[in-house]
């Protein structure tokens, strides 16, 4: 393996864990996105891999070296990890050229042509930061950090600052360039999007322990529990029988005749398909239509018992009615 994090500690205050024996495996060049809720402890996690903040317990291993341990801790300027931050961090007083190669050791100068090339700068290279976008702006940060051949890049929310409208474009094209130059990359993000069409692995995390460490198809049809199940997307509560079972509002057909139905409360366009919220058995629920729905009309549905999610009774209070 490339990188390990194995039984990762670290705390605070009156000792009380931010991580609780972290434990996971990345291949060289795997992107994996580590997502979970405010505060529960992602940026944390970053400062640890960079040696920004020393860990309490367990260790980090990175490409066969042992970064961080109990009796072991490599200064964060010697780990080989690039950090990017979602402020793009770039010095205003110095052009892109030189934001790039700032403090850039020699043996890196010939990476200049054809990461500038990958990362669509040639451009704007004798542009300042004030002069150019937000996306333009965080791909200068990406080619800042993949010349110098780090290890491992670590990514803090870096597209949260940038308008909806480029989002998109700028995640493809930085998902793009990390494949491209095989960089193991970590992205924290709270947009579950990012973490769906991206990434190799998703890592889910609640306090301070990790829920589920899976590929996101398995990720999103076998969550692990009610929490993994909900962070990743709309999900839908029903019973049957003693029974709660949980399913996916994109694996229900809407359908004119059913014994099945909900009163539709909101009809909304989505782009593609509508989303309708409505209410059934006093739960609220979400289904897509390729059709508008009246507001307080009868929506009939049917699905395929393979596609209900059950969890055991410990595992609904993660849910909020």
């Amino acid at each position: 393996m490339f990188l390990e994090v194995k039984d990762l500690i670290k705390s605070y205050a009156d000792n009380l864990p931010v991580l609780k024996k972290l434990n996971f495996q990345l291949q060289k060049g795997e992107l994996l996105s580590f997502v979970g809720e405010s505060g529960a402890g992602k940026s944390t996690f970053l400062k640890c891999l960079s040696g920004l903040e020393k860990i309490d317990g367990g260790e980090i291993i990175l490409n066969g070296k042992i970064i961080s341990s109990h009796n072991t801790f490599i200064p964060p300027q010697q780990r080989k990890i690039s950090y990017v931050f979602q402020d793009y961090a770039l010095f205003p007083h110095l052009n892109i050229r030189e934001n790039i190669c700032f403090n850039l050791d020699i043996k890196f100068n010939s990476n200049f042509d054809s990461v500038v090339s990958l990362t669509n700068l040639k451009s704007i290279l004798n542009r300042y930061p004030h002069e150019i976008s937000g996306g333009e702006q965080q791909r200068a940060c990406i080619a800042r950090s993949i010349i110098r051949e780090p290890d491992l890049l670590l990514l803090d929310e870096p597209f949260s600052n940038l308008d909806s409208n480029i989002k998109h474009q700028v995640r493809d094209e930085i998902c793009n360039i990390v494949k491209k130059t095989k960089t193991t990359t970590i992205l924290v993000t709270h947009d579950i999007n990012d973490a769906l069409n991206i990434s190799d692995k998703i890592l889910v995390f609640k306090a301070g322990v990790v829920q589920q460490f899976s590929n996101p198809t398995t990720m999103y049809c076998k969550p692990a529990n009610c929490y993994c199940a909900e962070i990743l997307g709309d999900i839908n509560k029903l019973s049957i029988g003693k029974k709660t079972f949980y399913i996916r509002p994109e694996n229900i057909k809407i359908v004119k005749h059913s014994k099945l139905s909900m009163n539709a409360k909101k009809c909304f366009f989505q782009g593609k398909d509508y989303k309708i919220i409505g209410l059934y058995n006093n739960n609220i629920w979400s289904v897509f239509s390729k059709e508008p729905i009246k507001i307080n009309s009868k929506v009939c549905f049917e699905y395929l018992e393979e596609d209900l999610i059950y969890f055991d009774k410990g595992c609904s209070n993660f849910f909020t009615e």
